[in-house]
């Protein structure tokens, strides 16, 4: 498809992507009902109610991140964040976490809409989601799951790219790479995340194939966000090479690079064992560094794209901002130097 258009010339190459990428953006907005096809990633310790009902009160699809909660817990937050908006909203959770069976019981009886399942296999919930009608989207970070995850019936995929923070598939592709090699195999509609910000990032993908975006890391560095504002603060500061892929032995996760990062790095450069950086790591310490804000010892997640968060602002400042900038982007692509 792509390559049937970049043989158009000129004006009528930039209307066709255009008229395309409009096209595309509708499939993520008519499939959850949203304006805009933003969705904000369901990031354990920083994605709680206020989070979740900000975006989806600025035209995005907010998600109650419950990999870092119980299921009460994660009752409290579905109440709270219908309290607070009356625009869709889903709940992302890992499907190899030990309570997942107790907090689809949860996500049922409270009838949410959405459902976003990542780390496991999808085929083990999605029909019956379904049946409870939930619109589901699973998570992967290559190929080979985004076509198990087509063929067990979800609604759409979210291919994430090893720039994005947080646990991250083992190949290491990026989502220039990743997002039109899924979107050659399935023909669902597809969120790309990981390294994506702004506007600009989010016309890149959509020219990749992508009908819409997950954005995890700038809604971190937002007002809303559960996030500690220690943590916050060390996002601002972030630059070019401040994460480390790091724990491939055990899963693989984007960190900023603080003492406890630094500890890990030296561990892996050293050949240390799987056990070894599971005993470095011990426990609680995603909670410890992104929740209660101790950023010397804390695990903080987070991705490459941090290093152009310049601010930390309120949810519908930055969707304003990002669908501005993405309008922006698209018209210039009608300048000179894009005409060839």
């Amino acid at each position: 498809m792509f390559e049937q258009i970049f043989l158009l010339k000129n004006s009528k190459l930039f209307l066709i992507l255009k008229v395309n990428l409009k096209t595309q953006m509708n499939r993520i907005c008519e499939l959850f009902n949203i304006k805009y096809p933003i969705v904000q990633g369901g990031m354990v310790w920083c994605s709680g109610w206020r989070l979740a009902s900000a975006v989806s009160n600025a035209g995005g699809l907010g998600l109650i991140g419950a990999g870092s909660m119980n299921p009460e817990l994660l009752r409290e937050h579905i109440q709270k964040t219908k309290s607070a908006t009356d625009k869709p909203f889903g709940v992302n959770i890992p499907l190899l976490f030990s309570e997942a069976e107790a907090m689809m019981k949860v996500i049922i009886d409270e009838n949410v809409k959405v459902v976003f399942t990542s780390a496991g296999n999808p085929a083990a919930w999605t029909k019956i989601l379904q049946e409870n009608g939930i619109k589901v989207a699973h998570v992967v970070a290559n190929t080979k799951f985004a076509k198990k995850a087509e063929d067990a019936g979800v609604d759409a995929l979210v291919a994430e790219g090893f720039e994005a923070g947080g646990h991250n598939g083992r190949e290491e592709t990026t989502t220039l790479t990743l997002i039109p090699h899924v979107r050659q195999i399935v023909d669902i509609p597809l969120i790309a995340a990981g390294g994506i910000a702004t506007g600009r990032g989010m016309l890149a993908a959509m020219a990749l194939g992508a009908d819409g975006v997950q954005m995890g890391t700038r809604f971190v560095a937002a007002e809303e966000s559960s996030a500690h504002q220690n943590f916050k603060n060390e996002i601002v500061k972030t630059i070019e090479g401040s994460t480390y892929f790091a724990m491939k032995k055990l899963f693989p996760v984007r960190l900023i690079k603080n003492e406890f990062c630094q500890r890990i790095i030296q561990a892996e450069i050293e050949g240390k064992n799987k056990e070894t950086i599971s005993e470095l790591l011990g426990r609680g310490r995603a909670k410890q560094g992104m929740f209660d804000g101790d950023i010397s010892e804390g695990e903080l997640e987070i991705g490459q794209i941090s290093a152009l968060i310049q601010d930390i602002k309120p949810v519908r400042e930055i969707i304003e901002e990002v669908i501005k900038e993405y309008h922006m982007a698209l018209k210039n692509l009608t300048r000179e130097n894009f005409q060839f």
